[in-house]
């Protein structure tokens, strides 16, 4: 499969019209068209599904575009390393983290090496824990932030100086909202949202004692800010971190759970990778404003 032609599918994928893809790429109708099945062929696929209106993808076709996105995304995180002057520390580092209060700790790192290196460029993703430790895996992330516990076995990491306290977003006028925190008990009967990372599930299920199963989970989410809007309209009460919902002002307020369920941070990265000299330079900034202070 050649990098084009994937550029070539995923155009079509998204425009969902081989007319409307060729006006896109600056080719012919029948010269994109011959590309595509050669594709299909090639992958012994059926990719699209051409109906009256639009092209769509089958269950091929939805793997594909996955996959092709990572690749051309590799492909150009690849690119924009080389094509660095050697003396030059300038660059792309691409951070993954969950929705986390620490990402400062990051940010105040990053605006530290502004001065210093003005054409580093950072990219943030947003994802949950298993998101984020993919796209660690498959090279398109140079750093994650991911919230304790995780597979260590896989990782290098810089524990940092931050924990994040799990308890529950719910309306200013819920029962519970009386609380100065929330006990298992007080959620057992209670509708509710949690996250759908299995190693958090698995957190909460030894606080809450009770099999998930056994609860009243009305709903599941990988990042909270929507999950607070059905919180808003009374649909059940989130299980979540704090400091990600700003309530002041506002008909949420954050109850802590007791006893109190705390979690650590930690900047991760994959074993033996090859740095460039951005995230080599990111890096050394990270060991020594949290690894130095632990000296």
């Amino acid at each position: 499969m050649e990098v084009r032609v994937l550029q070539y599918f995923l155009a079509v994928a998204r425009e969902e019209s081989i007319s409307g893809a060729a006006e896109y790429l600056h080719l012919t109708q029948p010269t994109l068209s011959r590309q595509l099945m050669d594709l299909e062929a090639e992958l012994g696929k059926k990719l699209f599904v051409r109906g009256s209106r639009k092209i769509s993808l089958t269950e091929d076709g939805l793997l594909l575009r996955k996959r092709a996105g990572e690749i051309i995304e590799l492909v150009e995180k690849t690119e924009s390393e080389f094509r660095q002057p050697a003396e030059e520390i300038a660059g792309d580092i691409c951070i993954g983290s969950g929705e986390t209060d620490a990402v400062r700790l990051i940010a105040q790192t990053a605006k530290e090496l502004q001065g210093l290196y003005p054409q580093i460029r950072y990219h943030l993703h947003s994802g949950n824990a298993d998101d984020v430790t993919e796209r660690l895996d498959k090279g398109l992330l140079d750093f994650g932030i991911l919230i304790e516990p995780f597979d260590m076995k896989k990782y290098d990491c810089i524990k940092l100086p931050a924990t994040d306290i799990w308890g529950v977003l719910m309306r200013r006028d819920s029962p519970l909202a009386a609380r100065e925190s929330v006990r298992p008990e007080d959620l057992w009967e209670v509708p509710l949202l949690i996250s759908r990372q299995s190693m958090v599930k698995n957190d909460l299920a030894s606080w809450l004692r009770r099999d998930p199963e056994s609860l009243d989970i009305v709903a599941t989410y990988n990042l909270v800010y929507n999950a607070s809007r059905m919180v808003a309209e009374g649909v059940g009460y989130a299980l979540t971190l704090d400091r990600l919902i700003n309530t002041s002002g506002s008909s949420l307020c954050f109850r802590p759970l007791e006893p109190r369920l705390e979690v650590g941070l930690d900047v991760v990265w994959k074993k033996y990778q090859v740095f460039s000299k951005a995230t080599e330079k990111f890096l050394e900034h990270l060991q020594a404003k949290f690894l130095g202070n632990r000296a």
